[in-house]
Parts: C-alpha cells; structure tokens; sequence
C-alpha cells in the first residue's frame, strides 16, 4: 500500500504546483484549448488540412477572423511546420506562454500516438491495394478543404482589388514552377503588399 501512494505522490505534487501557478479558471479554459487541437489534429490527415478545421473551431471562440488569417500568414513564413507554428501562436494568443505549449502538446500528442502504432502493421499492409485506393479517395477531399481555406483566407485578406489578384496568380505560378521556394514567394509577395496595397 506504502508503495502506490509513493508512485501517485508526484502526480498529486504536479497537480498541486499547477494549481499554484494556473488559476482554476485558466486551467478549465486550457484544458479547452487541448480538447480543440487535440480534436483538430485527430480529425485532419495533414498541416493543411488541419488549418481548415482549426478555423472552425477557433475563429469567434477564441479568435477574431482577422487574427485567424494574421496567423496563418505569421506561420507560413517562418521556416518549420505551419502547422505547429500556427497551433502555438493561437495558443499563445488565448492563453500566454502555457496556452502555446498546451496547444503544441495537443497538436504533436495524435499524430505522434498514431504513428508508433500505424508502423507496428504498416510493413505488412503497405503491399494491399485497398491501401493505395484509400489514398487515392482521401486526396480529393483533401484538396477541396484547402482551397476552402485558402478562399476563406483571400478573402478576409482585405484587398479585393486586381493587384491582390495579380500577386496571387503571380505567387501561385512561381510556386508551380518549382524553382522559386515557397518561402521565397510568401515573403516576396508580403512586401509587395505591404508597399503596394
């Protein structure tokens, strides 16, 4: 009996320093926060797709549209996974430096749990042709939810006019092409913007 109350004990001693540190209200409203990126990183197949339902769930809850599509491009430009990028920024915009690590953590906790055990079968299936036609059937409507999003962003971007149309044709056509990195056109294009429009 000694022996479980000294294996629990710290669980009782972390919940109690956080109890210390959070006040309670902040707790429920983070935990909140875990159950929409956890929700949101169950539910969609890639970083992309994930912004589509993460606009769902966080835009007029916790943040404004605007704020939404600030960070959208705030994470496209910066170098890693917009994904987690975008997911620790709205974190940290409902709930300080605790709000982007619980979001992070919830982001990362899904895929990383479903991958240890896809790759436990995986080498067996990975010869079925089932596989390859689920693929196949996920890739439309993947496509459809980004260019949902990527609509929704054009729009609330705040310039309806031809020159926001050029720079997105003019940006879409460089990415195409392959030789320009994304990066580069995403950065490219934000100047142009911010001098032009």
């Amino acid at each position: 009996m000694q022996e479980r109350q000294f294996k629990t004990a710290p669980v009782f001693f972390y919940r109690f320093i956080l109890q210390l540190c959070i006040p309670r209200q902040d707790l429920e409203h983070l935990l909140q926060l875990f159950l929409i990126f956890l929700k949101v990183n169950l539910l969609s197949t890639s970083g992309p797709a994930s912004v589509g339902l993460l606009y769902h769930e966080v835009v007029g809850k916790f943040v404004t549209e605007g704020q939404f599509v600030q960070a959208v491009g705030f994470s496209s430009v910066l170098p890693g996974s917009d994904a987690l990028q975008l997911a620790m920024y709205i974190g940290y915009a409902v709930g300080g430096i605790p709000g982007g690590l619980v979001a992070l953590l919830a982001s990362i906790l899904p895929p990383t749990v479903i991958i240890l055990g896809v790759t436990m079968i995986l080498h067996r299936l990975r010869r079925e042709a089932w596989i390859s036609s689920f693929v196949e059937g996920l890739t439309p409507a993947i496509s459809v939810l980004m260019l949902f999003t990527a609509w929704k962003i054009f729009e609330k971007g705040g310039s309806d006019g031809w020159e926001a149309w050029a720079i997105g044709l003019v940006s879409m056509a460089g990415m195409l092409s392959k030789r320009v990195p994304e990066r580069i056109v995403i950065v490219i294009a934000g100047l142009i913007g911010a001098f032009f429009l």
